[in-house]
């Protein structure tokens, strides 16, 4: 468990606070580019640990983060006109461009030189693997923008998605590196026949896994390790997370011989709510089809038959995310549909922010534990000034997870160490 102390140090991300300037050293997600899909094109709101702003992309492809409210009398640019290289508020006319300048200050004399002393809250962009990228910590500190495998394929060679979560940031990212649940939360009662499936099967046969955690210069490596004593095997799966909220998995894939590689990011808009990022690529780097997207998401229950506006689930907190008790019988442990679909029930019905004074945790909870430490080391290490673990990315650009049948016999990492490095 952890103390009073250390869930609020851990939870409270908003500016200002200890983990909130921690996650402002590292490049964070704030939209898909398809969000911003042209020049001059309306500008979307976000939230952003726990900061409200504005995005919009100029009338050269320029992407510009800028604070919500105009620093004039505070209106919300959301409102504003993208025109000309700049998004100019409504309310006054004043414009600003992607770096925060005032370029424009029509409600004041032409000679006026007061527009050169107004700079907005301006944040530096980066597009890529169809994400754009903001860096909101000190400019003197900013890091190369992360580079892992999936970031730098060919268009329509990965595929990523978000959707949003109605609680803290930690308890969604606790539950991505939690690999035991598999067992229980996501298992289905019938007999499982599709070959991107009979992983499913290892985790029935063998619910307890061994969980072996190697910390690394970019956050860790850890493997769940499941013996099954028939077949003198063990089914093991390695991760990796990546601070400080990326986790990467490795499964079989929906077409027969297309081994896939999916992770996520887990940002936090603020204290309460999280953008979930979702991302699926081949091991080979081959394209993917459209028929393989459509499964992932509908799988998951992020297909668009499953979404309301602004990225929401249709199964959500008020209609008990769909829960069939007669299917909780009799196929699916519990009775929800969608395999992330059951993660967010799970994580939003422990409450808002959870109380970590109040848990038990067991040796299946190592990856979270280490989680939780590198995090803390982190904030503590940002608070006294010095750098936070990972902040400029490590060596995460080489990293790949891995999941096969091996020897019991042998050490999985020294059988496996080959598929656990990057090749795109």
């Amino acid at each position: 468990m952890l103390s009073r102390e250390d869930n609020e140090l851990i939870t409270q991300v908003g500016p200002g606070t200890a983990m909130g300037e921690t996650m402002r050293r590292y490049w964070m997600p704030a939209l898909l580019s398809e969000e911003l899909p042209e020049p001059d094109c309306p500008p979307v709101r976000l939230g952003l640990l726990g900061e409200q702003l504005v995005a919009f992309r100029d009338t050269n492809g320029r992407v510009g983060l800028l604070g919500q409210h105009c620093p004039h009398r505070g209106a919300s640019l959301f409102f504003g006109r993208n025109e000309e290289c700049g998004l100019r508020c409504v309310y006054h006319g004043w414009k600003y461009d992607v770096d925060g300048n005032c370029v424009d200050m029509p409600n004041e004399p032409p000679e006026s030189n007061f527009k050169q002393k107004v700079r907005h809250t301006a944040y530096p962009c980066e597009e890529r693997g169809g994400v754009i990228w903001a860096y909101t910590g000190p400019a003197e500190k900013r890091p190369p923008l992360v580079n892992l495998e999936w970031m730098r394929l060919p268009a329509g060679h990965s595929f990523i998605s978000k959707s949003y979560e109605d609680c803290n940031y930690l308890q969604a990212l606790e539950g991505g590196v939690d690999t035991s649940h598999s067992s229980f939360l996501h298992r289905r009662k019938e007999e499982v026949t599709a070959p991107w499936r009979r992983t499913e099967t290892w985790r029935k046969r063998s619910t307890a896994p061994k969980l072996e955690v190697l910390t690394t210069d970019y956050g860790f490596t850890y493997a769940g390790i499941r013996n099954l004593p028939d077949d003198s095997q063990n089914y093991v799966r390695v991760y990796h997370f990546v601070m400080p909220f990326y986790q990467l998995r490795a499964y079989e894939g929906y077409v027969e011989g297309q081994p896939v590689i999916q992770g996520h990011m887990w940002v936090p808009i603020d204290d309460q709510r999280t953008w979930v990022y979702n991302w699926i690529y081949h091991r080979n780097g081959s394209a993917l089809s459209e028929e393989e997207v459509l499964l992932e998401e509908r799988e998951t229950g992020r297909s668009p038959e499953d979404m309301l506006p602004g990225s929401r689930l249709k199964a959500n907190r008020s209609n008990d995310y769909f829960i069939d008790r007669e299917a909780q019988r009799t196929s699916s442990f519990t009775g929800i549909p969608g395999v992330n679909t059951q993660d967010i029930a799970v994580q939003e019905s422990m409450g808002p922010i959870y109380d970590r004074t109040q848990e038990h945790l067991g040796t299946s909870d190592l990856a979270v534990i280490t989680t939780r430490r590198l995090l803390l080391d982190a904030a503590r290490a940002v608070q006294k000034g010095q750098d936070p673990l990972g902040w400029d990315g490590g060596c995460s650009d080489r990293v790949r997870p891995a999941e096969g049948l091996l020897p019991a016999s042998v050490p999985w990492h020294d059988a496996i160490s080959a598929d656990l490095v990057a090749v795109a």
